[in-house]
């Protein structure tokens, strides 16, 4: 994990191998942000027509190195794009920030030390910048070479620290901000590792195991339901789905309390280790990526252990729906009819609609503590990729206001998401003739269907939110911003400030 210090010494002075500074899209010309005064300085402020002559606009995500002028001690000047300038009076906004350190994080991979000089005005730049390095600086080399590339992306090291200038080493909340970053950033970094680890190595038990040993570090109450628990307590979901294979599926339940909270709110994460289809199998084209269809499980594990180590005053539950969906000789059949924990019964048109089997065995299981919301988050269907693009994920809910509490969290913390509705008339196509409902409905507005299947399965009277992260869980493109190729950590964050947000009374 890349290092973070807070540092008020002059760019000038600082040993470093780089200095980062911003530069934004003015109004005819580039122009250099907040933060680089002494850099500006040292070129006689002419700083921004040499960007310009060397190609530099300040779009978001550029990059232009230069060398360092004479008398600094770094030799390299890193110049990032921040988009275009505010407006007079205003700030930059913390996701400029957060894309800025995140694109400069990668562009110094192999460098062992970088000043970050970007605009900051108090604490909550501090942190935008921290995260964005952090996770910018990201690098998943587990299986290269002697099961670890030094060289890392690209053939380089992640960067091994970062100092950001302006930030005040004995200002508490400066440092505070920092603190945050690195817990948030360290968990969501852990989520992406498991989404880009392959299925021969990440099944139920071996995720339920990581699960337990984070645990027993940051003092959350762990519970695992192997498969004969499972089949005592009637998880016919979970059961159903994990059948076809040979990895047995898992029930996690990870509690963090608070003796100061006064809210409880439980996350329930979607764990399909990886995603055959199983008897309804997928198009060839369609399984490649399938391993990070249990980036929804990923998310809420992460989530749970931030919230302990920032010691929120909220309760927080965590439910991991494990299991791995293969067609073979015992694997549920379409047409077959599963009891469900709820005691409801599903008919299963398609074996390929099985993230929402095993979120309605853990939705009613969470239902029981009767908490004061649930969220759950779901790499759970191609219509909602169709619907909102690869970087954007839908939020349904059964109260309008918890949804748009749930969207405005998501934007503060820089994740995209979108309020969608659940149509009442896309019920009846779930209507089954042999059981109480079909896990398929109507095929227009599928990312809708699912979301009406898995209210079926909230307890009465509890707030509850669906997440369908299907679309940005996993970055199949190119790198940018902070964001990796692979598994991207979508939705830790926005479940962090959820958690925070009811913490303080303020969510909604």
């Amino acid at each position: 994990m890349t290092a973070l210090t807070l540092s008020t010494a002059a760019a000038p002075g600082l040993r470093a191998d780089a200095i980062v500074i911003g530069v934004a899209k003015g109004d005819k010309a580039p122009v250099v942000a907040p933060g680089a005064e002494a850099v500006d300085k040292a070129y006689d402020g002419r700083l921004a027509g040499v960007l310009e002559t060397l190609g530099a606009s300040g779009a978001e995500g550029e990059v232009t190195k230069l060398p360092a002028p004479p008398g600094f001690k770094a030799p390299l000047v890193v110049a990032v794009g921040l988009g275009a300038q505010p407006q007079k009076g205003a700030e930059y906004d913390a996701e400029a920030l957060r894309k800025a350190a995140g694109v400069a994080a990668r562009a110094l991979a192999g460098t062992k030390k970088a000043a970050y000089a970007l605009p900051v005005t108090d604490a909550a730049a501090v942190g935008a910048i921290a995260e964005g390095a952090l996770l910018g600086a990201y690098s998943f080399d587990a299986y290269k070479e002697n099961g670890k590339d030094p060289k890392g992306k690209n053939g380089k090291a992640p960067l091994a620290e970062v100092a950001v200038l302006g930030g005040k080493p004995r200002d508490k909340a400066h440092k505070a901000a920092v603190e945050r970053a690195a817990a948030v950033a360290e968990e969501l970094n852990r989520a992406r590792d498991l989404v880009n680890t392959p299925p021969n190595d990440l099944n139920p038990e071996s995720f339920a195991a990581v699960a337990q040993a984070a645990a027993k570090e940051h003092g959350i109450k762990v519970q695992v339901l192997d498969e004969k628990a499972l089949a005592k307590g009637g998880y016919g979901g979970i059961l159903g789905v994990g059948s076809g294979s040979a990895s047995a599926p898992r029930l996690v339940k990870l509690s963090y309390t608070s003796s100061k909270a006064k809210k409880h709110l439980a996350f329930v994460g979607k764990g399909i280790t990886y995603d055959s289809g199983g008897i309804s199998l997928k198009p060839a084209g369609h399984n490649e990526t399938m391993k990070c269809d249990m980036s929804g499980a990923a998310a809420v594990f992460a989530a749970v252990v931030a919230a302990a180590r920032l010691g929120l005053e909220v309760n927080v539950t965590g439910w991991l729906a494990l299991a791995e969906n293969m067609p073979s000789g015992s694997a549920t059949r379409p047409g077959d009819v599963l009891r469900m924990y709820s005691g409801k019964t599903v008919e299963v048109l398609n074996t390929d609609a099985e993230g929402r089997l095993v979120l309605a065995d853990a939705l009613w299981a969470a239902s029981q503590e009767k908490p004061d919301a649930i969220v759950d988050v779901a790499t759970l269907t191609g219509a909602m990729v169709l619907a909102l693009g690869s970087r954007t994920f839908g939020v349904m809910a059964n109260d309008d206001a918890f949804r748009s509490a749930i969207v405005d969290a998501s934007a503060e913390v820089g994740e995209a998401s979108w309020p969608m509705p659940l149509p009442e008339h896309l019920r009846k196509g779930m209507d089954s003739p042999t059981a109480d409902i079909a896990n398929m409905g109507e095929r227009m507005g599928g990312g809708l269907v699912a979301g009406l299947f898995l209210r079926e399965f909230v307890g009465e009277g509890i707030t509850w939110a669906h997440l369908d992260i299907a679309g940005p869980a996993f970055n199949e493109g190119g790198p940018f911003g902070y964001t990796p190729k692979g598994g991207t950590g979508s939705a830790v964050r926005t479940l962090v400030r959820v958690a925070e947000l009811t913490a303080a009374g303020d969510l909604g």
